[in-house]
C-alpha cells in the first residue's frame, strides 16, 4: 500500500518519479526553484502536469498519457484525493473558531455536526490545543495557529499528509515545540515534508530526496544521506554535526557515551531524546585533550580527510571538523590517527527530539 507519483511539467522542466511507503515520511530538500513546491502541488491536485500517473493504495489520482492532449486521461479533483496540504502559513478561516476550523474537514466529508466536533476536540487535544477551541485565528499566536492547522489537516483523516515548510514562519521558541509535535503525530503516517532545515529532515523523515532543476538529484535513508551526501546542495546542508542521544542535566549523551554540553532556548527534560547540533567550523582539533573555558572535548579516530573549499574537512565517523591545510600538516592528520575534537559549549545547540 503506497503512494506512487510520476509527473512531468515541461514549462518548469519538472520530471519526477517517486514512491512513498505505507508509514513513511520523506523530506524533500533543494535550493529555491528546484521543484519542491511543484511536487506538492502535483500530488495535492493544485497543478495538472503535462503527463504522468499517480495513485495511492491502488486508487488512481491522475493518469495523463504523454501526448494525449488537453482534457484526455483521468484527473481526480483535489477535494476527492484524500490528501491534506499543510502550508507555511496556517490559512485558518478567520471567521471560525479553532474548533470549527478543525471540524471543517469531517463536515465536508459528510460527518454530522456533533460527530465532527467530537473529532475536532480529539485532534485539538492531540496537538495540545484543546484549550484554544473557542478562539478565532486572530486571537492565536503563530505557534498556536499552526498547531490548530495541524489538527485540521489530521482531522480530515488524509491518506497522505503534505507539509510545505510548516516551521519556517515560526519563531525560535515555537518551532522546536511544533517539531516535537510533528514527530509524534507523523508516526505511522504517510507524509511528504518540504523543508530548508536539515534538523526537520533529521528528526522527522525516514528518507530524504534532494531536488535540483526539477529532478531528484539523490535520495536515501536520512542519516545515511546526510552522512555521505553526493549532491553539492546536500553536502552544504549535511556539513552540520548532528548527534542524537539522551538529554542530561547539562546537554546530550550520545549512544556511544559522549557528553555534549550546549545551549538551549526551552526547558529540557533529562531522559528524553534530543539532538546536539554544531558546525564543523566550530570544532578545533588537538593532538591531546584540551582544557579551559566551558567546552566539549572527546577523543576520536580520523576516518577521512576531504578538501572543503579552502579548508580540510576532517571526518571521524559521523563527526567532522574544518581546519586549514597548514593546521592539518602541522598536526600530521591522516586516517587512523587518534585526535581530540574540541568545541565550546556556546557553539552547540541542544534540541529535544
Amino acid at each position: 500500500m503506497t503512494l506512487s507519483v510520476e509527473a512531468a511539467v515541461a514549462a518548469r522542466r519538472f520530471d519526477v518519479s517517486l514512491s512513498l511507503g505505507p508509514a513513511e515520511t520523506i523530506a524533500v530538500l533543494g535550493p529555491n526553484g528546484a521543484g519542491k513546491s511543484t511536487l506538492l502541488s502535483v500530488i495535492a491536485g493544485l497543478l495538472r502536469p503535462d503527463s504522468g500517473r499517480a495513485e495511492v493504495d491502488g486508487r488512481v489520482l491522475f493518469d495523463l498519457p504523454l501526448g494525449a492532449g488537453q482534457g484526455a486521461g483521468s484527473w481526480t479533483a483535489p477535494h476527492r484525493r484524500g490528501i491534506a496540504l499543510l502550508a507555511q502559513e496556517p490559512l485558518l478561516f478567520p471567521h471560525l473558531s479553532a474548533l470549527e476550523n478543525v471540524a471543517f474537514g469531517p463536515r465536508g466529508a459528510g460527518v454530522r455536526k456533533r460527530a465532527a466536533r467530537d473529532t475536532a476536540r480529539r485532534w485539538l487535544a492531540e496537538v495540545d490545543a484543546g484549550h484554544l477551541e473557542s478562539r478565532r485565528p486572530g486571537e492565536l499566536s503563530g505557534g498556536q495557529a499552526q498547531r490548530v492547522a495541524v489538527a485540521r489537516a489530521l482531522a480530515a483523516n488524509p491518506g497522505v499528509l503534505l507539509l510545505d515548510e510548516p516551521l519556517a514562519a515560526l519563531d525560535i521558541q515555537a518551532a522546536p515545540l511544533l517539531r516535537r509535535l510533528l514527530k509524534r503525530v507523523l508516526a505511522g503516517r504517510r507524509a511528504v515534508i518540504v523543508t530548508h532545515d536539515v534538523l526537520d529532515a533529521y528528526m522527522l523523515a525516514d528518507r530524504v530526496l534532494v531536488m535540483e532543476d526539477g529532478r531528484i538529484a539523490e535520495e536515501g535513508p536520512t542519516r545515511e544521506l546526510l552522512r555521505r551526501p553526493r549532491s553539492s546542495f546536500a553536502a552544504g546542508l549535511a556539513g552540520l554535526n548532528l548527534v542524537a542521544g539522551t538529554v542530561t542535566a547539562g546537554g546530550i549523551r550520545s549512544a556511544e557515551g559522549l557528553e555534549f554540553a550546549g545551549q538551549h532556548d526551552f526547558p529540557l527534560v533529562p531522559g528524553q531524546a534530543g539532538v546536539a547540533a554544531f558546525p564543523p567550523s566550530a570544532v578545533s582539533v588537538f593532538q591531546n585533550e584540551a582544557h579551559g573555558s566551558p567546552r566539549n572535548s572527546f577523543r576520536v579516530t580520523i576516518t577521512d580527510l576531504e578538501p572543503h573549499g579552502d579548508q580540510i574537512r576532517v571526518r571521524a565517523g559521523e563527526l567532522s571538523a574544518d581546519v586549514t591545510p597548514a593546521a592539518s600538516a602541522d598536526l600530521g592528520l591522516v586516517p587512523g590517527l587518534d585526535v581530540h575534537f574540541v568545541v565550546k559549549a556556546a557553539a552547540v545547540a541542544i534540541y529535544p527530539a
